[in-house]
């Protein structure tokens, strides 16, 4: 589950590492319009550099993102990719890298529940 990481982990916190990346930006950009398989496409690269932790929640990400495009086509579709994502974020703090990916996780869930509804990916407060 997300948030039951250690609050001391490297890169939880601040983490500006994953807000410095152009393709997260960009990513970010694409979630605020809606175009999730976009969102996907653009942290691949990102995620395919990437090792340990900060790969799975890049990975965690991209799986988001995922369900939230699939559930248009195929809501059992959409809560599958969503609870791949649970398990690469698991043991994530649940604030990381700048994201509050508890809020996030909430965020697509009240998305998968209520066709419709826009989540937000969700950056923590300083």
């Amino acid at each position: 589950m997300v948030g039951q990481g250690s609050p001391g982990s490297p890169d939880g916190g601040g983490g500006g590492w994953l807000e410095a990346a152009p393709e997260f930006a960009h990513a970010r950009e694409l979630w605020e319009r809606g175009e999730f398989w976009e969102v996907h496409e653009a942290l691949e690269p990102l995620w395919m550099r990437l090792e340990g932790e900060r790969r799975e929640a890049v990975h965690g990400l991209i799986l988001l993102a995922a369900a939230l495009h699939k559930a248009r086509s195929s809501p059992t579709g959409g809560w599958r990719n969503f609870a791949k994502a649970l398990r690469h974020l698991e043991g994530l703090p649940g604030v990381y890298a700048g994201l509050d990916l508890s809020e996030t996780v909430a965020e697509v869930w009240r998305a998968l529940e209520r066709p419709g509804y826009r989540p937000r990916l969700c950056v923590a407060s300083p």
